[in-house]
């Protein structure tokens, strides 16, 4: 088999199975034979490396096989993605913040009538290592996952689908990665609580696909990679800072629920509105794309030419004469 030609020819399909692949088989190695411990004390001793393998996945992937598939242009496109983060600071105000609004006015509003559900952040009396760990984290969540699901996957998934079919692919596929982090999450001295993963699974397979929603939305307007990080950065650490203080078996599972629902009903606001401009011509992300061996592999499916190209309203690739 040539190795090399099945990958520029299925980058997407070869970017989820190694991430999969590193992630997953990270935190198998860090388990070992034992699986998780029951203990709280040994569970949180190995969660640095049960985050690291995880991080290590999307990270790794999209930074070895953007080289196979394209090359030094590549690397410099997807580097230089990070750094172009010269966008008005409306932009920047409503990609961050829509994540903590809405983790904290659903948790606040529950609290009213169940104070379980008071956010982190108003419970805790020492507030600085919530707000640390939660910067921390996801600063690094931001980095590392979006290398790979923004830096690699989406650009790809755009040629071929539209935003929200692009969005719900990558949502999904998001919210399963994160498996072996709801299992981790909902193992209690007792064994495993099945309210609290069905919980976790509402958040990954609920409220994931939705925000995804608006990060796709957000990159085909800025093409920005670093508006990404930041966006991955706000909704891990909010979820953090501002989750409730505790949602035990079927309050974790009523309280994901209403979380996903609310975040499903900001992404449809969003999608509803940028039909209104459906007729404006092409998102930023895709008005300019120098010919590589990806492009010429999952969209062109010809021989390369010296010209640049330019997303048209029909969706198709025109050569531009440089």
């Amino acid at each position: 088999m040539d190795h090399p030609g099945f990958i520029k020819q299925h980058p997407i399909l070869t970017f989820y199975f190694l991430t999969y692949a590193i992630s997953w088989g990270g935190i198998v190695i860090t388990l070992g034979y034992g699986g998780i411990p029951r203990e709280p004390s040994q569970l949180a001793k190995m969660i640095p490396f049960m985050v690291a393998a995880m991080l290590a996945g999307p990270a790794l992937a999209s930074v070895l096989l953007t080289g196979i598939t394209s090359g030094w242009m590549g690397y410099r496109n997807l580097f230089s993605r990070v750094i172009q983060g010269r966008r008005p600071i409306g932009v920047y105000a409503a990609a961050v913040l829509t994540a903590p609004l809405v983790l904290m006015t659903v948790p606040l509003a529950l609290s009213l009538r169940f104070p379980d559900f008071m956010p982190r952040i108003f419970a805790d009396s020492n507030k600085a290592p919530t707000l640390l760990t939660g910067f921390v984290v996801g600063s690094a969540a931001g980095f590392f996952q979006e290398l790979g699901w923004t830096g690699f996957v989406i650009p790809r998934l755009r040629l071929r689908f539209d935003s929200f079919t692009t969005a719900v692919i990558v949502g999904v596929l998001w919210g399963a990665w994160h498996l072996p982090v709801n299992i981790g999450a909902s193992v209690t001295p007792s064994g495993l609580s099945v309210p609290s993963l069905h919980g976790t699974l509402t958040f990954s397979f609920g409220l994931l696909p939705a925000y995804r929603v608006l990060m796709v939305r957000v990159w085909d307007q800025t093409g920005s990679l670093l508006l990404a990080m930041l966006m991955h950065l706000s909704l891990t650490a909010s979820n953090i800072i501002l989750g409730p203080v505790a949602t035990p078996g079927m309050m974790a599972i009523a309280f994901n629920l209403t979380l996903a629902a609310v975040m499903w009903i900001v992404a449809a606001a969003t999608v509803v509105s940028s039909r209104r401009h459906a007729g404006c011509p092409t998102p930023h992300a895709f008005r300019w794309v120098r010919l590589n061996d990806l492009w010429r592999a999952s969209v062109l499916q010809g021989e390369p030419s010296a010209g640049r190209w330019s997303w048209r309203r029909s969706r198709r690739l025109k050569p531009v004469v440089s």
